[in-house]
């Protein structure tokens, strides 16, 4: 549907929905939905509010494990269904300030003075949201502490982040972040880094601190070795929604970011989101247009376009927040649907020398959601040109590039917020998260599960085993040289040789065996010499 000018001014006047209230604009008219649309999904829609409405007042929304899901009582404890939910929510908010008042004002300090960095230890939630807020809140010249991360379990990653803390860890803060206190990824970067500290000739434990549910994993190793604090993670918080808990909150206080602010545009984007009145309520028109574009099943991918650079991390950010929450196999009536969104996305206008020339000519096989951020910069500018600013072109190549994806057929969402705040960013990760949710009920699928995860999980954990059992194997025939199908025999992996082969070829590049070439890419032997 290929509209005139005129007509999709009228349609945009339609379809634009200003809220003063969070400095959010929502544009759908570029999404080709036909008029009765809004009507035929209403009473779905009304179903969604439903379940959002008993998922606040404290349902058991994750049957998987009898658990609740109460992110949004973080941003308004008087909502929490229990009296003593409300005051841990509240106590740790008192607390996260009151420590970080105590570092910034020195009462608190590490082995080599106060401390200007902070190390956060965490992987996925644990780390996504903390960095899109570090990266779109960040001011270098002035942030109390300079923030960096441990998000992988890649040693040489882990390198580069203690490279650039070289002759500092006495000055830096790690937090270690992990709810059950069993994550891996996060366990190898703890003790790497407990390795980096004591090589300095520093005690750890004076420059630690763990963000974790209690009784955990975590909370143990804290407790018995004295870390300097422990701060709580809920089991009715996940991941991909912890942000605004002591998760993202403490990183993002110890940076000096304004936390109250991103609370309150949280706080502010649920009170809007919570009224169900589908026309004025942006995070269901979210949900109906990706309901609409991907036919219901997620058959179109979602591009995540925000022209700011500060917004960079947010397509990373919202890859976990919506395919962890959408891609299920199941719905809730236990029937095979493979549902989900695929998300990814860079900042514009960088991307209009990237991928842009595929989504404007190639396969058309997703939508786009632009954010169009309307204040470009904190200062006056200059002019690059009679009369314009580099901001203008900024704003031009977003106008130009929605207009040529239009002219092609390319169907897209635009988000108009003033700048890019504390209260902003709040506001965003409220508006999706609660998009989310209702595209979930819309689709009839649990949002608040993830066992894909804990799958993957498990798999690893076999690897690791198998693993020990090659070591074991090759230092019982020390001195023998075995290729890996020898090896996978001999300890029994009759359904494993590939993944035998795949350890060995590790095992050797990392010095722990030895490897003499075969015949074939796969006739290499192995020893422990």
């Amino acid at each position: 549907m290929q509209l005139s000018k005129e007509q999709l001014w009228h349609r945009f006047q339609k379809h634009f929905t200003d809220f003063p209230a969070l400095g959010l604009a929502i544009d759908v008219s570029r999404v080709n939905f036909p008029e009765d649309f809004f009507t035929q999904m209403e009473p779905r829609m009304q179903k969604a509010f439903a379940a959002m409405t008993e998922l606040e007042k404290g349902a058991i929304a994750n049957p998987d494990e009898k658990r609740m899901v109460g992110h949004y009582w973080l941003r308004n404890a008087a909502l929490a269904p229990q009296p003593e939910l409300r005051q841990a929510i509240e106590e740790t908010l008192t607390a996260i300030k009151a420590f970080t008042a105590e570092v910034h004002t020195g009462k608190v300090t590490g082995a080599k003075g106060a401390f200007k960095n902070v190390l956060v230890i965490g992987i996925g939630g644990s780390a996504l949201g903390p960095q899109f807020v570090a990266t779109a809140l960040g001011q270098p010249a002035t942030d109390k502490m300079a923030v960096h991360f441990f998000d992988n379990t890649d040693p040489d990653g882990m390198d580069k982040v203690l490279a650039q803390l070289s002759g500092e860890l006495g000055q830096t803060l790690a937090v270690v972040i992990s709810k059950s206190g069993g994550t891996k990824e996060t366990r190898n970067g703890m003790l790497e880094a407990e390795a980096a500290w004591t090589k300095a000739g520093l005690d750890f434990t004076k420059h630690v601190i763990a963000v974790t549910g209690a009784g955990s994993e975590l909370d143990k190793v804290a407790v018995s070795k004295g870390w300097l604090r422990r701060f709580p993670m809920w089991d009715w918080v996940g991941g991909r929604t912890s942000e605004l808990c002591a998760v993202g909150l403490l990183p993002a206080a110890l940076q000096g970011l304004d936390i109250d602010a991103m609370l309150a545009g949280a706080k502010a984007c649920d009170e809007v989101t919570r009224q169900p009145d589908t026309a004025q309520n942006p995070a269901a028109q979210l949900a109906l247009m990706w309901h609409f574009l991907g036919d219901g099943r997620g058959s179109k991918d979602m591009v995540v376009l925000p022209y700011k650079d500060r917004l960079e991390l947010f397509s990373k950010y919202l890859q976990q927040l919506v395919m962890e929450s959408l891609g299920k196999e199941l719905d809730l009536d236990g029937k095979v649907v493979n549902q989900g969104i695929s998300v990814y996305g860079n900042k514009g206008s960088t991307d209009q020398h990237a991928y842009v020339q595929q989504l404007r000519e190639g396969v058309l096989n997703f939508f786009t959601v632009f954010i169009e951020v309307l204040r470009d910069r904190t200062r006056e500018s200059m002019l690059v040109e009679p009369g314009v600013t580099s901001g203008d072109f900024l704003s031009g190549f977003f106008l130009g590039t929605r207009e040529a994806l239009y002219e092609k057929g390319r169907q897209s969402i635009t988000l108009t917020v003033r700048e890019v705040s504390p209260f902003t960013v709040g506001m965003l990760i409220a508006l999706f998260e609660r998009a989310v949710g209702f595209y979930a009920s819309l689709v009839n699928i649990n949002a608040y599960h993830q066992p894909g995860v804990e799958a993957g999980k498990k798999a690893a954990g076999t690897v690791i085993a198998l693993q020990g059992k090659v070591l074991a194997y090759l230092t019982e025939k020390k001195g023998h040289a075995l290729n890996s199908a020898q090896i996978a025999s001999g300890i029994g992996a009759h359904d494993g040789f590939e993944t035998v082969f795949k350890i060995c070829e590790h095992l050797a590049a990392t010095g722990r065996v030895k490897k003499t070439a075969g015949a074939g890419a796969t006739g290499g032997t192995y020893a422990v010499v």
